[in-house]
């Protein structure tokens, strides 16, 4: 993965969530485009995490470690297929 992917995926019109599946096995769920950041090596996120005084953390994602990008389907269409 390259940033410039990145950027194409966090563009498109309307926006398609999606899910960042490192090569550790750990996946990250990206709902909405404000919550990537595009840098020059990763891909920054900033996630919930009610355990968290602040509200969120962030998760630098290498584009080395990425392993696939899976879009996610609104819910109403994953209980269709």
């Amino acid at each position: 993965m390259t940033a410039d992917t990145f950027r194409q995926i966090l563009r498109r019109a309307p926006f398609q969530p999606f899910r960042v599946v490192m090569s550790s096995g750990e996946g990250y769920n990206v709902m909405h485009p404000e919550m990537a950041l595009v840098s020059g090596r990763a891909l920054v996120l900033s996630l919930p995490e009610p355990s968290s005084a602040e509200g969120d953390r962030l998760v630098f994602c290498s584009y080395l470690d990425v392993a696939q990008v899976e879009e996610l389907r609104p819910p109403a269409e994953r209980r269709a297929s």
